[in-house]
Parts: structure tokens; sequence; C-alpha cells
């Protein structure tokens, strides 16, 4: 399975992909859209739009992760995020790639096994589980944590899951958020 972890952004988008087999991660490309901040809010958009778009169809991933994104202190910053983010998951989901959605705290547990680790341990994780001869930016560290968490956290979850969200064998239960729920 190919896997593209998409860490969105208005200034920078990072973008990581990484192919899976069983339970071995391999490396295949990451780096980050930077976008000009000089360009109108639209065209920013269809920048990002246009390099995910790209990035598909040169690395032609099976799936996509992408983080979901919370309220911060200022709703303004909050608003544009939402905004680059929908221009990414528009790229995933015209060139008709499944999304999965996951929060920091959850990729971060993933990888680093803490999910209040900081951006410099997110890297280092990063490099170490897919043998990386160096450190990755921060915003293709964190694309890639997106990617690695899907590949631990997916499969699972599929197993788990029905194609309603209930877990199988067990009435009444469903998987929200990685946790189990009435």
């Amino acid at each position: 399975m190919r896997v593209l972890g998409i860490d969105p952004g208005l200034r920078r988008t990072g973008f990581g992909v990484i192919d899976v087999e069983g339970m071995r991660l391999r490396y295949v490309a990451s780096g980050t859209i930077v976008i000009p901040s000089d360009l109108p809010l639209a065209q920013r958009l269809k920048t990002i739009l246009d390099n995910v778009r790209e990035i598909i169809q040169t690395h032609r991933p099976d799936v996509s992760a992408l983080e979901k994104v919370f309220v911060n202190t200022n709703p303004s910053s909050t608003l544009l995020l939402g905004q680059a983010r929908g221009a990414a998951m528009c790229a995933l989901a015209d060139l008709t790639l499944d999304v999965h959605e996951y929060t920091a705290l959850q990729i971060k547990k993933s990888v680093v096994g803490n999910g209040h680790a900081d951006k410099q341990q997110v890297q280092a994780m990063v490099q170490r589980l897919l043998n990386l001869d160096g450190t990755p930016s921060p915003d293709s560290a964190d694309a890639l944590a997106c990617a690695i968490c899907h590949a631990h956290v997916g499969p699972l979850t599929q197993r788990l899951t029905g194609q309603d969200g209930a877990l199988s064998g067990l009435k009444g239960l469903r998987l929200r958020g990685g946790r189990l729920m009435r």
C-alpha cells in the first residue's frame, strides 16, 4: 500500500509518501509546497490544489491521510487553515483517493508514543522509522508522520469496522477517533 500524508497549511503544505509492506515502512518522497503569501487567497488555494494533484499523479498513492484541524486561539487563522485543508482534500477526492483523517494527538501518539511530543521529537522518530539519512523538514516530517499514523492505525481500523463503522461482532460499539464508543 502506498500512503500519501498531507500536513495542510496556507503558507507551507507538507507532503510525504511511504510504501507499507506488512510492518515495513519505506520512504518514497516528501517535500513542502511553499505558497507565495503575496498571492490573493483564491490563487493560494489553487496552488495547493494543483500541487497536490501533481504529487498524486507523480507518486500514485493508494490512499491518503490528512491532519484534522481544530480551533486555535485565533478564529481567523483557523478558518484560513481550514480552507487550505479543503483545497488539499478536494485534490485528493478529485483523483478518487480515500481520505483518512487523524488529529495531531493521534499522529504524534502513533509515531512518537506521546500525543504531546514536540516537532523535534516527531522529526527524529520519522527519521528513525523510515531510516532516513537526514532529518526531514518540519512540514515534511509532519506529513510523513501522518502517513505513518495511517500505516499503523488504518489496517486495524478497517479490520475492526464494517462499512457502516460499527465494530464487527460487538453490538452497540463504534470506533470513533481511535476509541471505542457506545
